[in-house]
């Protein structure tokens, strides 16, 4: 238990880095008028995914997965949480017509926790060795 609470804390820390870097461009992207608040999301999920694949891997979860087998496991849930990203921002800017702000925040505790589990269980896991 105490190595799952430190996996999610280091994976909380890596995620504030990242959202500092997604927010940013969302809230550039949208004041400046160039971007809507769905497109902005989804352009500001992509960069802070980068920054949250590089201190993930190290950080968080320690992983000795070599890059060729993690890589394409991070951009699959990358995948999934960039089309939950996009739904749910749809629904509550779109839909609800909630402000773009308070939605991105709860948007993110949602996919945060999909995140966390899809990572810690798949994406960074421990290889299963061959028995030669």
């Amino acid at each position: 238990m105490r190595r799952l609470l430190s996996q999610f804390s280091h994976f909380v820390a890596v995620g504030l880095i990242a959202a500092v870097v997604h927010y940013g461009a969302l809230i550039g992207l949208v004041e400046t008028e160039l971007l809507s608040p769905v497109p902005a999301t989804l352009i500001g999920y992509c960069a802070g995914g980068a920054v949250s694949y590089l201190f993930n891997r190290r950080f968080a979860f320690s992983s000795d997965r070599p890059h060729r087998e993690a890589v394409w496991r991070f951009v699959i849930v990358a995948c999934v949480g960039f089309v939950l990203t996009g739904l749910i921002m749809s629904a509550l800017t779109t839909g609800l017509d909630a402000p773009y702000l308070p939605s991105q925040v709860l948007t993110t505790a949602i996919v945060l926790f999909w995140s966390f589990l899809a990572n810690r269980f798949w994406t960074f896991s421990e290889r299963i060795r061959s028995p030669h």
